[in-house]
């Protein structure tokens, strides 16, 4: 039997489900565990889901959870099925949520079309390069209100995810190519903690810094100076092979 001295009683334990449901709505598992067991942790964690999920940065709702749509398909995560309610509560449609599901399909499959790309181009020349990708990514959004900018949001998300480096490479310098706001990149690529992993977010970061650093996008000075600012933690470069 483990030392119960730091478990709540069972008036705070209670006490404290009721604000957690009171605040959200609904309880999950882990809030009772976290609430039992380790209140300073449930407070952090719920700080930070706030900080995440719930507060308004830089993105409009409809962005935003359009983008927890791409994620949450690309996870196969449904405990977060909220998100399309909050979605089309924002005023998204149903064809755009089809189109988040595809978007997340294809993500999920980049390894087919690469490797067309790399042994089928000589014959078809029409399917070598990144564009034989982004075009399939067109003909999902073409007719919809999902505009390029938002395009690149939700893959840059989905693919951090994913850990798919080159094809997140990818919508960064299309994104930079578009004029899309650094601060909506970073926000874009943040959801991917939660679902994806703080690890994926970590190391998408570190693609993004390295695409900075090496000249291969041109960032603002306050991204620049992050990009060249040593970030390499207690290992050393990450060395990412992309």
């Amino acid at each position: 039997m483990t030392d119960a001295q730091n478990v709540a009683s069972a008036a705070d334990f209670a006490k404290r489900l009721e604000e957690i449901k009171a605040k959200r709505g609904y309880l999950m598992p882990h809030h009772g565990l976290l609430a039992l067991t380790a209140p300073e942790l449930l407070a952090g964690y719920d700080a930070c889901y706030n900080a995440l999920t719930l507060n308004q940065r830089q993105l409009d709702p409809v962005e935003k959870e359009f983008i927890w749509l791409g994620i949450l398909a690309a996870r196969e995560e449904y405990l977060a099925t909220q998100h399309v309610t909050k979605f089309l509560d924002a005023g998204g449609s149903a064809v755009e949520v089809r189109a988040a599901a595809q978007l997340a399909a294809i993500a999920r499959g980049t390894d087919s079309l690469t490797f067309a790309m790399q042994y089928w181009r000589d014959q078809v020349p029409e399917i070598s390069g990144s564009s034989f990708y982004l075009d399939t990514l067109l003909k999902i959004t073409d007719g919809t209100e999902i505009t390029l900018s938002r395009l690149q949001l939700v893959m840059i998300a989905i693919h951090t995810s994913l850990q798919n480096w080159q094809e997140l490479k990818w919508h960064i310098a299309w994104s930079y190519d578009e004029d899309v706001s650094e601060e909506h990149i970073a926000e874009a690529m943040s959801y991917s903690m939660f679902t994806g992993s703080i690890p994926f977010f970590i190391e998408g970061c570190e693609v993004w810094r390295s695409m900075i650093a090496d000249g291969e996008v041109k960032a603002s000075e306050a991204f620049h100076l992050w990009a060249t600012t040593d970030q390499s933690g207690p290992q050393g470069s990450l060395n990412l092979d992309v």
